[in-house]
């Protein structure tokens, strides 16, 4: 038996090929080495000009050698071959050869096929609003290209168009599949390790400038929705989202101690409880934010000696969480004495002038109150400036700050103040997070932007436990009652959400933050729990796997139905054209020459033709005008004329 081939693709179809390469290799080009970027549109270009001059394809020996340089060069780059970016990058490259060797159709269902996967591919990068349209527009463009390889002839609007209303025909199932297949939890393209890398935020560490630098970001570090009713959302100084705490210092940086985990609270609830949800974007670092302090614990995660509130694995993925706090609580009353001694410990020849200055305060004042009394009193009246761009400090850091720039940001007030209070023999700490954030008035959600990323002291009284002292609210109250931009002296380059005189903008970046917000609540964060609420919604209690399973069978039955209902009436509906050729043939059957149901125009006009020679060029004639008006557009001078020849054809 034969083997059959697949048949040649024509230079048509190689454009709608090297379009389709296009659009899906284009978004991608931000992700990928720029040497490949280059190289695959290199290729790309390579394959154009070959098919517009109309010459041979390359041999393949030298695809061959083109596969394994640039494979090579994936492995120098990424020192391997599997995971998330290697991964991608193989597949651009692959794209971008694959056309240089593609001569049939069945080459051509291959690139048709690579554009998809990576049409997916762009979702490992960014679940936007803006990525999910732009890669509408591209499976728009790779659908059409594959209608190509099935119609050579088909004019590039009407691939289009095809295209469209086979996306417009499946988008029932989509909903469908995606309210009601169950779900797996956390998003698919959330799962590869390296999908994170670029990924910023606080660190367990704290240098001079390593938070201010944060504050050149308007990126979103998670959103808040408290509860519906006015009076809800507590005041700004109340809104401190506790992050990682700070305990050991070596002269110049702030560092976390390792701290195990607790098996239940280290304290009582105390107080009116503050309820809320937050949704953490992923930073790849296992810390969650809330406010001081949880009074109990959200699913899958725990709390550390310092109060740390830590998930079970690395966030990767867009986290939602439900958690209800007590500002008013009290923590600490029992400390460890090892816990203590720590927070006293101080490294030797750092900052004669401030350690002087506190053991000053040591020898004259009796009492730890008295103390840190004096302490807040200083930093009151030392003229302290906040500044986006404070100058670099050398050995003595805290010195130079305090006695001589008296310029810095918030990691350089709470660096201070804790290390004046351990030289004064007062146990503290530096405890970073996020202080403030923003009412968006057009979702109700709370947002807490990296710009508000914060500092602040926490010191242990006998009588009191850990006790929070922010010595940037001390010396610069705008920062906690208003925001940042009130802060910094005028003219600073803070990030445009946090400017105070952009009205409009703002107002428009609300906005978009507000559908973005439903997006990733509704879409991206469609999870388990969120899917159940929505069911529960609709009507379905309890639903499990069973029943979603059986009403998307029923739903998708219900629908292919009315798609199959409507595709009959659209072909029994009959254009005027359709109706001039059709009365022919019913003349022409009453002459022993009907139409049979799947003979086409042109194979008709042949058979009639053979049956009557003499008027062979009339009957073609009249099916090439009709052909025309079928599949082309309905011109009236072209109808009128077919309707002229059909009543004068009498063979």
């Amino acid at each position: 038996m034969a083997k059959s081939k697949s048949q040649a693709i024509t230079a048509m179809q190689t454009w709608w090929l090297l379009a389709a390469a296009l659009s899906a290799l284009l978004p991608l080009t931000p992700h990928v080495p720029l040497w490949l970027s280059a190289l695959a549109l290199t290729l790309l270009a390579g394959r154009a000009l070959l098919n517009w001059t109309n010459r041979r394809l390359p041999a393949r020996g030298w695809l061959i050698l083109l596969t394994f340089a640039g494979s090579a060069g994936v492995l120098a780059q990424f020192k391997t071959l599997f995971g998330q970016n290697p991964g991608v990058a193989l597949l651009v490259l692959f794209l971008a050869l694959k056309p240089l060797e593609a001569r049939t159709r069945r080459d051509g269902l291959a690139v048709i096929f690579l554009c998809y996967f990576l049409v997916l591919a762009q979702f490992f990068f960014a679940q936007s609003m803006a990525t999910a349209g732009l890669m509408l527009a591209t499976i728009v463009a790779v659908t059409a290209a594959l209608g190509s390889l099935a119609d050579a002839r088909a004019r590039p609007a009407d691939l289009l168009r095809r295209s469209s209303l086979m996306l417009l025909q499946a988008v029932p199932f989509m909903l469908l599949l995606f309210v009601l297949f169950p779900r797996v939890q956390g998003p698919l393209w959330g799962l590869p390790r390296d999908a994170f890398s670029a990924l910023t935020g606080l660190s367990d560490s704290m240098a001079p400038g390593s938070i201010s630098n944060l504050s050149q970001s308007d990126a979103i570090a998670f959103r808040a929705k408290f509860g519906a009713k006015v009076g809800d959302t507590p005041p700004r100084d109340q809104l401190y989202w506790r992050g990682p705490v700070l305990s050991e210092f070596d002269g110049r940086t702030w560092t976390s101690e390792r701290r195990l985990p607790l098996p239940r609270l280290a304290y009582a609830p105390q107080g009116p409880a503050i309820d809320y949800e937050v949704t953490l974007e992923a930073h790849a670092k296992p810390w969650l934010f809330a406010l001081e302090l949880p009074g109990q614990l959200p699913p899958d995660s725990l709390m550390t000696g310092d109060y740390q509130l830590l998930a079970k694995t690395p966030v990767t993925a867009r986290l939602r969480y439900t958690v209800a706090s007590h500002t008013a609580m009290t923590a600490g009353l029992d400390e460890s004495a090892g816990v203590l001694r720590r927070a006293l410990a101080l490294p030797g020849d750092f900052n004669p002038r401030t350690s002087e200055l506190a053991n000053g305060w040591r020898e004259k004042l009796k009492t730890d109150e008295a103390v840190l009394d004096a302490a807040t009193r200083f930093f009151l009246t030392q003229g302290l400036r906040y500044s986006l761009t404070p100058p670099l400090l050398g050995q003595h850091s805290v010195d130079e700050f305090l006695f001589d720039s008296r310029e810095g940001f918030c990691e350089h007030f709470a660096g201070a103040f804790v290390f004046a209070l351990r030289a004064a023999g007062l146990p503290a700490r530096v405890v970073t997070g996020y202080q403030g954030g923003e009412i968006n008035p057009f979702d109700g959600y709370f947002t807490v932007r990296q710009y508000d990323a914060h500092a602040w002291a926490e010191v242990w009284l006998k009588d009191r436990g850990w006790t929070r002292i922010d010595p940037t609210a001390l010396s610069v109250p705008s920062r906690i009652s208003q925001n940042l931009a009130a802060a910094v002296p005028a003219g600073s380059n803070v990030p445009l959400m946090a400017r105070l005189d952009l009205t409009l903008l703002r107002e428009l970046r609300l906005r978009f933050d507000a559908v973005a917000n439903t997006w990733n609540q509704w879409v991206i964060g469609y999870n388990p729990e969120r899917q159940r609420e929505f069911l529960n919604r609709l009507g379905m209690r309890t639903p499990d796997w069973r029943q979603m399973t059986a009403t998307l069978a029923v739903l998708a039955g219900l629908v292919l139905l009315g798609l199959t209902a409507w595709a009959l009436r659209q072909r029994r509906r009959t254009d005027a054209a359709q109706r001039v050729w059709l009365k022919l043939g019913r003349r022409l059957g009453r002459r022993g020459l009907p139409r049979a149901s799947w003979e086409g125009p042109l194979a008709y006009a042949a058979r009639i033709a053979a049956r009557f020679p003499e008027s062979a060029t009339e009957i073609r004639a009249i099916s090439a005008l009709y052909g025309r008006l079928r599949y082309g557009s309905l011109d009236p001078v072209l109808l009128d004329e077919l309707k002229t020849r059909v009543t004068r054809f009498q063979p």
